[in-house]
């Protein structure tokens, strides 16, 4: 079918359609020969092909420049970014060592932490021992105290029952006497 189409359509072209000589104006092909000519002459007169020629290297050097301008911004584009991840990086870098300086500063200062707990701990250590001792000094002098005074009160009884008036009176010359002799 697509066969006879084909065949059909190139039994009917227009060039099957002309009659009489070639060079005469009922002749189609002849006035479609000339029209063109002229068509072709009028362009050709009016300098169209070179305003076209103009316009498309007008447009090929709009082109060129609008490349080289797309890769002066992509080459810029790429400074950028490999300025922007060098400044990443530097300023990761810096990010990193602060936390480590600030790492160990805090280990330092748990350290000083750790040996001020441990100065104080022994300052108060000290000082309650200091305390204690204080504190059993102050008791031994206390039992001493009452010691002495019980035994001074219990001589006193002694000496009271086994005193007699006449023993008294010899007891208290014999002071006098002794307190006289060393004041002189």
């Amino acid at each position: 079918m697509t066969r006879l189409a084909v065949l059909l359509t190139l039994v009917a072209s227009p060039a099957l359609a002309a009659t009489g000589p070639f060079f005469s104006l009922y002749n189609t092909d002849f006035v479609v020969l000339l029209g063109f000519l002229t068509f072709v002459a009028i362009i050709v007169y009016l300098k169209v092909p070179g305003k076209i020629a103009g316009m498309l290297d007008a447009r090929a050097v709009a082109i060129k420049a609008d490349l080289d301008e797309a890769r002066a911004l992509r080459e810029e584009a790429k400074s950028i970014l490999a300025t922007y991840e060098r400044r990443q990086k530097e300023v990761q870098e810096q990010a990193d060592r602060i936390v480590a300086s600030a790492k160990d500063e805090a280990m330092a200062a748990a350290a000083q932490a750790k040996a001020d707990l441990k100065a104080t701990i022994a300052r108060r250590l000290a000082a309650a021992t200091d305390q204690i001792a204080s504190a059993e000094a102050g008791a031994i002098r206390q039992v001493r105290e009452q010691a002495v005074a019980v035994a001074i009160a219990a001589a006193g009884d002694v000496l009271a029952k086994q005193m007699t008036a006449d023993a008294a009176a010899a007891s208290i010359d014999d002071a006098i006497l002794q307190v006289a002799d060393r004041m002189h």
